[in-house]
């Protein structure tokens, strides 16, 4: 017999990485929020990998920081090793990697939950949700508890209809030997949602007591303090190092004489997996010219002996594992703790989706997370965030918030899975930005934390300090438009330090500055320093300086692109009565139902013909309306 449980404004199911950051995200905008997840000891759990960024994707943890998330203050407080990464490239590549301590992330993770005003905190399954006239108004977990409210996200990663595959091993399982969520998958289908099936994978653990790292490579965090928010004020300077050791022939040849035997390629795998992080079956499959492959041993935390042997994901059987382990130097007597395995899971295929991560055919209902087909805590967490917003400004009666791929990698992801779609675990590359100097590391918080704040999710304090960062960054670049440095011999030898060329006239320190060679550090040799400047308004100032050009050239092309998203497609378009476009290209365009001309152009099957002909028809539409 049902029962009436309760009404709220959102309900997310699920309280992994994208759960967790709509939850306190819709919470914080004044929205009642209930998260319902399997196991309250598992929230934000770190299923595969015990870490959080590296390229596109730590930025994308500072971008989520800026809105007001909160994984990068739960990262600064609990990881074992920080790491800046391509410090040797430039600023557009450049981000942050953090080792976590896992069973502490967890902790202080569901510790904000839990005291987070206006989110409730429940442990159950959800089994179907409440529909009333095609729009979604709740969910019925199997307790048969009916929860009531406007908007609900669907947030199970990995976990619908999840099957662990090893050897001939198949089971249902979530990650870790989790429940799996049956009944909601099959209710989704029955609605009408197209589901899609992908695959992922995770290496054994095995006990660091048994690890000779005499025979690895050291990989330690940095002394310097780092962090990922940008409230952070106390560091963790006790850094824990990672090792590096390498297959070998013998690896190989054990893989290759037992592919027969492994889940990815005796055909029980149906789902598809990642490309950009492969096990070690594909990598010696596909580059079977390389004679080695790194291996990376990453503990999981302070007080576990678990290490995650990262580059060594696999399907195989578990005798197997064990044997594949233990030819690679330093894991010749290695224990395994946890054998590594495949899991195949549902995921939802996101160009059913507005931007806005609600569902195109069912009102109420969002999706974020693995479940619409990304892979990666990050990626997840970045969903999490924008549809905890979008649903709890449905709610509240606010504009949405879709971020353009100008302003952030969050707007990248969004846009590409629900205008191109994925056939594969969509994992984000510095690659797949084309505005990737606007998007970096030092520079979230300048495009993001005024949005955060107008939303309610930053703080005034936070926000008076931002206001004062930005002043200090402006006022300081105009005093280095004014300040002349004559080709004295204190700077011609501060020239001949940097192996720079001498100067032959004067020069402002502004112009100097913009010199590869000459680092604010140098810089202030031959002026007067401003001793007072923190260094994230240093780093600011030298960046846009240095790089003013290449950033102007980049604005220009977003202006451009901008005139393309303004052109708005009405909601009412036929694309049938438009003559001239591409079948497949019709096709492609009532799927999506692309919002702007500009969405409409980067979906795969629509050519610039296409979209010229679009743009006539839009515009004729127009005219005619007018004269009317």
């Amino acid at each position: 017999m049902v029962y009436d449980a309760g009404h709220y404004d959102v309900i997310v199911v699920g309280a992994g990485h994208a759960g967790v950051e709509a939850g306190i995200a819709a919470s914080k905008m004044g929205a009642k929020t209930l998260m319902l997840t399997l196991n309250l000891d598992m929230i934000a759990f770190m299923p595969c990998n015990p870490s959080l960024g590296g390229p596109a994707k730590g930025i994308v943890v500072r971008e989520i920081d800026a809105l007001g998330g909160a994984m990068a203050k739960v990262i600064d407080k609990t990881h074992i090793q920080m790491r800046m990464l391509n410090t040797g490239k430039g600023p557009a590549v450049q981000a942050l990697r953090a080792q976590a301590d896992k069973p502490l992330y967890i902790k202080e993770m569901k510790n904000v939950i839990e005291n987070e005003e206006n989110l409730t905190l429940r442990q159950g399954m959800v089994n179907e949700l409440i529909m009333e006239d095609g729009v979604c108004k709740g969910v019925i977990t199997e307790s048969k508890a009916a929860y009531h409210a406007e908007t609900v996200i669907v947030t199970t990663g990995t976990f619908m209809r999840g099957k662990v595959l090893m050897g001939d091993l198949e089971y249902e399982s979530g990650p870790n030997n989790q429940r799996v969520s049956v009944k909601l998958s099959e209710h989704l289908e029955k609605l009408g949602i197209e589901i899609t099936r992908f695959k992922t994978g995770t290496p054994p653990r095995v006990n660091s007591h048994t690890i000779d790292y005499s025979k690895t490579e050291i990989q330690p965090g940095e002394n310097k303090p780092q962090a990922f928010s940008y409230e952070t004020t106390e560091y963790i300077l006790d850094q824990i190092p990672c090792w590096l050791t390498y297959t070998n022939e013998v690896t190989h040849q054990l893989i290759n004489d037992n592919l027969s035997l492994s889940a990815m390629y005796s055909g029980m795998k149906r789902g598809t997996g990642p490309r950009y992080c492969p096990s070690i079956e594909d990598k010696i499959v596909r580059f079977n010219d390389k004679p080695r492959h790194q291996i990376f041993l990453e503990p999981e935390g302070r007080d576990t002996e678990e290490v995650y042997v990262q580059g060594l994901s696999t399907s195989l059987p578990e005798s197997i594992q064990h044997d594949m382990v233990r030819s690679v130097p330093g894991l010749e007597n290695a224990e395994i703790m946890r054998a590594g395995y495949a899991i195949e899971y549902d995921a939802v295929v996101p160009t059913q989706l507005w931007p806005t991560l609600e569902l195109k055919e069912i009102p109420g209902l969002f999706t974020a997370g693995q479940i619409n087909g990304t892979s990666g805590y990050e990626e997840a967490g970045a969903q999490g965030i924008m549809a905890g917003i979008n649903a709890a400004s449905k709610v509240l009666g606010k504009d949405p918030l879709i971020l353009d791929r100008s302003q952030a990698y969050i707007g990248v992801l969004i846009d590409d899975l629900v205008t191109k779609g994925t056939n594969e675990p969509y994992r984000l590359l510095t690659s797949r930005a084309e505005y990737r100097l606007l998007l970096r590391h030092d520079n979230a918080d300048l495009r993001l934390t005024e949005t955060g704040y107008k939303l309610g999710l930053i703080t005034e304090e936070r926000y008076n300090k931002f206001v004062e960062k930005k002043r200090l960054v402006e006022e300081e670049k105009k005093r280095l438009s004014k300040i002349v440095i004559k080709p004295e011999e204190h700077v011609q030898q501060m020239m001949n330090e940097a192996n720079a060329t001498p100067l032959k006239e004067a020069v402002k320190a502004y112009d100097l500055l913009k010199r590869p060679e000459i680092t604010y550090d140098l810089l202030e040799k031959v002026i007067e320093p401003n001793e007072l400047l923190p260094h994230d308004v240093r780093e600011q100032v030298e960046i846009q300086v240095k790089y003013e050009g290449y950033i102007k050239k980049s604005n220009e092309q977003v202006e451009r692109m901008l005139k393309m998203e303004d052109k708005k497609i009405p909601d009412n378009i036929d694309y049938d009565d438009i003559g001239g476009i591409a079948s497949e290209a019709k096709e492609k365009l009532k799927k999506v139902r692309p919002l702007s001309v500009g969405q409409a152009s980067r979906i795969s099957g629509v050519n610039p013909a296409d979209v010229s002909i679009l743009l006539v028809y839009i515009e004729q539409g127009k005219i005619a309306r007018v004269a009317n």
